[in-house]
């Protein structure tokens, strides 16, 4: 009976499994059409916008219409269409400084068209560098970053912190092809500011902060990452290890362990990673995965001892370092006080209310 029973069962889970691949299929084809659909949809709001900023333009051009058209404009065309937003007076004339920023780039027009209409503003309010719009066009879309995201790169310097060159044994480590890809996955610097750290802290309150926050962190990252675990662990013989954070990466198709460091680099952290790496491939690997990488965040790092301390190292390492607070620009680092002048300022300051004190006193 139990045979007969086990046999009638199988037909059911063999069905269920299908209909679960069948469904999935549906699933993945619905998201993707509406991914194409709302692309579809901000291409032609972007062209419309673009029209109306040309139009603008060329009327106030050719018949020296003024400022008042627009606000007119604004108002018929909220009268012709009351069920849309979007044609508010400002929104008119951010259209029309909208073309006549991007019209003379034709690399930057085909870019705002893959690109939100509120993405494009904040780009074209904050950068005024050609090249630095580009970048910040080009990663919003490819990495999907969301209007705060995108302001939050751009406070953080993400332009100028890519530009920099990176720290890695990748070309000596990993096929050409695959180097290239991991040098782009890895970031020259890592804007921590979303974890509201206004000082210098622990190992352990870092790590705890970034798993509260592991969706900004991901987003900071770059795309592709997939959490696994934080301390990890990992056992030889009788002795275990522990891993500060485990991702997989998507296209890469590895394995990515990310070492903690609240100082700076030293030199036996690319060991200790090396060594990591090993006993990953050793018992973690799948056979069809690339070989896996490591990353030291740190706080700061030194060049050439990174240089140095990679160069005898059999697995592909990079070396990064983060950012927890905005730091005072550099031409007024001198203007301030240091930290014993503010001690003497003080000190002078509490010494003169004494005085100013006994005075007042006397004169009574």
């Amino acid at each position: 009976m139990k045979k007969k029973k086990s046999q009638a069962a199988l037909p059911e889970i063999v069905e269920l499994k299908e209909y679960g691949n069948f469904l999935q299929k549906i699933k993945n084809k619905v998201v993707e059409s509406r991914i194409k659909a709302a692309k579809s949809v901000n291409h032609a709001l972007i062209g419309m916008y673009w029209f109306i900023g040309q139009i603008i333009v060329e009327k106030q051009q050719r018949l020296g219409w003024g400022k008042s058209v627009v606000e007119i404009l604004s108002k018929d065309l909220k009268l012709a269409f009351p069920e849309m937003t979007g044609f508010s007076s400002q929104n008119l004339w951010l259209a029309r400084q909208f073309y006549l920023e991007y019209s003379p780039f034709p690399i930057l027009q085909q870019l705002v068209g893959e690109t939100p209409w509120g993405h494009n503003i904040l780009i074209m309010q904050k950068i005024k560098d050609e090249d630095e719009r580009l970048f910040y066009l080009k990663t919003s879309s490819k990495l999907g970053w969301s209007r705060n995201v995108l302001l939050n790169q751009i406070k953080g310097n993400a332009y100028e912190n890519q530009k920099k060159e990176k720290s890695h044994n990748f070309n000596k480590t990993l096929p050409t092809y695959l180097a290239e890809q991991a040098d782009e996955m890895l970031k020259s610097r890592i804007n921590l500011e979303f974890l509201g750290i206004a000082q210098a802290v622990q190992k352990r309150e870092l790590e705890k902060r970034l798993l509260a926050k592991l969706k900004d962190f991901l987003i900071e990252i770059g795309y592709g990452f997939c959490f696994i675990g934080s301390q990890y662990r990992l056992r030889l013989g009788q002795k275990e290890y522990f891993i500060d954070l485990l991702f997989y990466h998507r296209f890469l198709k590895c394995l990515v362990v990310v070492e903690l460091k609240t100082g700076s680099f030293k030199p036996e952290y690319a060991g200790k990673m090396d060594f990591y790496l090993e006993l990953l491939n050793d018992t973690e690997k799948s056979a069809d995965d690339n070989p896996s990488i490591g990353i030291i965040l740190c706080a700061e790092k030194d060049k050439l001892e990174v240089e140095v301390s990679l160069r005898t190292k059999a697995n592909p390492i990079g070396v990064t370092t983060y950012q927890l607070y905005q730091k005072l620009p550099n031409e007024y680092q001198d203007k301030l006080p240091t930290e014993e002048e503010w001690q003497r300022l003080l000190t002078d300051g509490s010494e003169a209310e004494i005085a100013r004190g006994n005075i007042e006193e006397n004169n009574e």
